[in-house]
C-alpha cells in the first residue's frame, strides 16, 4: 500500500525530477510533485512524495533532517486533506 510523505524546507530551485531522484535512492517512488505558487510560478518550498510500500516509507522517513541544497529537509507522513465546506 502506497504512503504519501510531506517534504518541506526545500530549496526553491529543487525540481520534481531532483526530488524523485533523492527519494529513489532509498526506495521505489510511485509519485512525486513540488507545490508551485500560482501567482509567480515558482516553488513554494515543499512537496509530496508517494512511496510504493511501507518498507520504502520507513527508509524515506530516515531522510528527515538531511542537507539538500543547503537546507535541512523535513520529511514526515502527510496528513489527510481536511474536508472543504
Amino acid at each position: 500500500m502506497a504512503k504519501k510523505l510531506f517534504v518541506g524546507n526545500l530549496n526553491y530551485t529543487v525540481t520534481t525530477d531532483e526530488l524523485k531522484a533523492i527519494f529513489s535512492t532509498v526506495g521505489e517512488v510511485e509519485d512525486c510533485n513540488i507545490v508551485i505558487d500560482k501567482l509567480n510560478n515558482r516553488s513554494r518550498g515543499f512537496g509530496f512524495v508517494t512511496m510504493k510500500n511501507d518498507t520504502d516509507l520507513a527508509a524515506a522517513l530516515a531522510l528527515d533532517g538531511t542537507d539538500q541544497g543547503g537546507r535541512n529537509m523535513v520529511v514526515k507522513e502527510a496528513l489527510p486533506r481536511p474536508d472543504r465546506v
